[in-house]
């Protein structure tokens, strides 16, 4: 097993931090979940789909209170771990760096609660336009009327948990995703919504090629309801 790959990514990583002037239990707490994450990427393929797969094991075994703060981190690594110089140039480039612009989170609930106000939950109008452009473009696809439901209610569920926040942010987005993904407590839900949340961020941002991004992930399984019944 060999971790250089992951090593050198996590080096690179936390100087960049030390440089932008995060503060030493910060980069430390970081250190210590990325240490005891990247053994699992040890001889894995340069994909996201590999990196996905070993965060899910890692994540399965934690504590959900954990994640929010985890699933941040992983995705910071992330770009380390690809050698995406596009997006470490991004990082360099900003000035700065804050841990947290914006102090907010979803407020406490559980799955089940969400599920069961979804139907007749209130949408604004430019949420109504991304979930029905979400809609259209898993219609043009031919997507099956099951998959369509399913996809839809999960975005519904991420906009429920958006409600409350102050600002129409991409930071937002990830704060209510990572607040929900632990709410999962079985695994093929879990990933689906995480497939789901990729998808419909290119609606709820106005991207104007957002449909390109649909149906992508061939490893997703259909949602799976026993833990309502």
């Amino acid at each position: 097993m060999s971790l250089i790959r992951e090593q050198d990514a996590l080096t690179v990583y936390l100087k960049l931090l030390e440089t932008k002037g995060v503060g030493r239990d910060a980069i430390l707490r970081r250190k210590e979940f990325l240490n005891s994450f990247i053994p699992l990427l040890a001889d894995l393929a340069n994909t996201g789909a590999q990196y996905r797969e070993a965060l899910d094991s890692f994540m399965d075994a934690i504590s959900g209170q954990h994640w929010p703060f985890n699933l941040a981190i992983a995705r910071e690594y992330y770009a380390f771990w690809m050698n995406d110089f596009k997006a470490i140039a991004a990082y360099s480039a900003a000035p700065g760096y804050q841990e947290q612009p914006i102090s907010w989170q979803p407020a406490d609930t559980s799955l089940k609660a969400l599920w069961d106000i979804v139907d007749n939950a209130k949408f604004d109008l430019a949420e109504s336009w991304a979930l029905k452009a979400y809609t259209r473009a898993l219609r043009d696809e031919n997507a099956a009327q099951t998959l369509i439901d399913t996809r839809v209610k999960l975005a519904k569920v991420l906009l429920i948990q958006l409600k409350d926040a102050p600002v129409k942010h991409n930071l937002a987005y990830r704060i209510s995703v990572d607040a929900t993904v632990p709410l999962f407590d079985i695994r093929q839900n879990r990933r689906l919504f995480l497939v789901v949340v990729r998808e419909f961020f290119h609606f709820w941002s106005g991207n104007p090629e957002a449909a390109k991004y649909i149906l992508q992930d061939a490893n997703s399984a259909p949602f799976n309801h026993t833990s309502f019944t």
